[in-house]
């Protein structure tokens, strides 16, 4: 080896050795944290908590969650991992502010039975555009139009019901009425034949709805199925004749869908008119019933309360020369206490307990990590019934709204771009109905008062079986008498 050689490696050596310390003691840069799930219990293999959520009043599960975790918890059920969320700011976080972050999500059994088209299954343009088009077909105009014929289902139920003395399922019957109330905004007059095969199929598709979903022929599920596949041929006929004719002028639902386009310049497509049919009709039943379900209740068993609400119809009542004229959509706005009255239901019963969601990316909230796919679910039920918000919330009282609750307190539609598109048509129902309920008429609930079952909504136990009776005018009395 040459001396300039013997030098070259001997100076690399040197450097080498100077160089050690200093990189030695250079800070490597600490990979950033993961930060922690929430807290809680994700239950047993596979099953997760499932059987506690259904083996006791799932509101006892998810507040004993609360009060032992906190107002962030995780669990497992339904074949889920998820996320709870029990105050009203993470709930607004989930479906206002950061509402982009989750999408609406439900199991694929139900999604077979409603359809892949339907409103609540999307977000985005398409979902934006579905959702404009259901609002401007229950504009205060369309409103002005079915008051009428929502008056005539109403008193067609009640005398249904008054006829014969008999009991009936309040429930049941409650689901009946709205149905037909939601045939007539999407219709508006529908051909009684073709309603009757309609109410027909959707009950068998309603009860298969919550089953279990096996596709074994025989079973409730399998039944929904091949009730959904003749529903949507039903609808298919009704929409090509309604074409035929050139029925496209009307304020109904599917006048409105007929005429208008997917927001590219191209029309909707008969499947996604279908989808979205049958999806407004699950909207518009079930829900709506148990609330009118759980008013009759809570007139019944609050009987001041309940001659408070008739003096405040009787009066609308007589102003309409006894009867004799239609309701008015001013009138329905003066009806302050009846309201109130449902307002408190909605809190009190809390129908959509809580609604899904699901994490499209790993998102870091409060420093707590929800991962991508994991389920979302705000508790509204939780926080309807938060001494915090609501003093003594177990207590039914109207008058807690004569104040505006606090902001993100009260959901009882959801909240954000999710929220109920049809809340008001629901609620000018309930008030229409009420209004002929305690002018005309009088129940009394047979057998047990107290109790919930949940069918998959909260009702009172057994549908709340009921005998009504029609109460009679003076002027009845009167001729009965002469």
């Amino acid at each position: 080896m040459d001396i300039f050689s013997l030098l070259k490696h001997i100076l690399l050596f040197l450097s080498s050795l100077l160089s050690y310390p200093f990189t030695k003691n250079k800070p490597k840069k600490e990979p950033k944290q993961r930060p922690n799930l929430p807290p809680g219990s994700m239950g047993w293999p596979y099953i997760g908590e499932t059987l506690q959520l259904y083996s006791q009043d799932p509101n006892l599960f998810f507040s004993s969650k609360q009060k032992r975790y906190g107002d962030i918890f995780k669990t497992h059920i339904l074949g889920h991992p998820c996320v709870m969320l029990a105050c009203p700011e993470d709930a607004k976080f989930v479906l206002v502010t950061h509402s982009h972050l989750f999408k609406p999500t439900y199991p694929k059994s139900k999604e077979k039975l409603i359809g892949p088209f339907a409103l609540f299954f999307h977000q985005g343009q398409y979902h934006t555009h579905l959702r404009k088009l259901v609002q401007t077909s229950l504009s205060l105009d369309s409103f002005r139009t079915l008051i009428p014929n929502i008056e005539a289902e109403a008193i067609s139920a009640l005398e249904s019901w008054a006829c014969c003395g008999q009991v009936v399922n309040t429930f049941d019957e409650m689901k009946k009425f709205a149905f037909d109330v939601g045939v007539l905004a999407i219709f508006g007059q529908l051909d009684r034949n073709y309603r009757g095969k309609l109410k027909e199929k959707y009950q068998i598709v309603d009860k298969g709805y919550n089953s279990f979903p096996s596709s074994i022929p025989g079973t409730a599920y399998h039944k929904a199925l091949l009730a959904r596949r003749r529903l949507g041929e039903m609808l298919s006929e009704i929409i090509s004749e309604k074409k035929e004719k050139k029925l496209l002028l009307g304020k109904d639902l599917l006048s409105h869908f007929l005429n208008s386009n997917g927001g590219k310049g191209e029309t909707f497509s008969e499947d996604q008119i279908v989808d979205n049919i049958i999806g407004v009709l699950f909207a518009a039943q079930d829900t709506t019933a148990s609330v009118l379900t759980w008013i009759l209740k809570y007139l019944h068993d609050e009987q001041k309360l309940f001659e408070a609400v008739k003096e405040e119809q009787m009066a609308i009542y007589e102003s309409n020369d006894g009867g004799k004229k239609c309701l008015t959509w001013a009138q329905t706005r003066k009806m302050t206490l009846t309201n109130r009255v449902i307002l408190e239901s909605l809190r009190m019963a809390s129908v959509i307990s809580f609604t899904f969601r699901e994490a499209v990316t790993d998102i870091e909230y409060k420093g707590y990590l929800i991962p991508k796919g994991w389920k979302v679910m705000p508790l509204f039920r939780n926080i309807h019934h938060n001494p915090e918000f609501f003093t003594d919330p177990q207590t039914f009282d109207p008058s807690r709204f004569e104040v505006s609750p606090k902001p993100n307190t009260f959901m009882p539609f959801g909240n954000g771009v999710h929220a109920c598109p049809g809340n008001e048509l629901a609620k000018l129902e309930i008030l229409i109905f009420i209004h002929h309920l305690v002018t005309k008429f009088r129940w009394e609930v047979v057998g047990s008062k107290d109790g919930i079952q949940y069918a998959p909504f909260p009702v009172p136990q057994q549908g709340l079986p009921a005998r009504f009776w029609k109460e009679l005018t003076l002027q009845e009395v009167t001729n009965k008498i002469y």
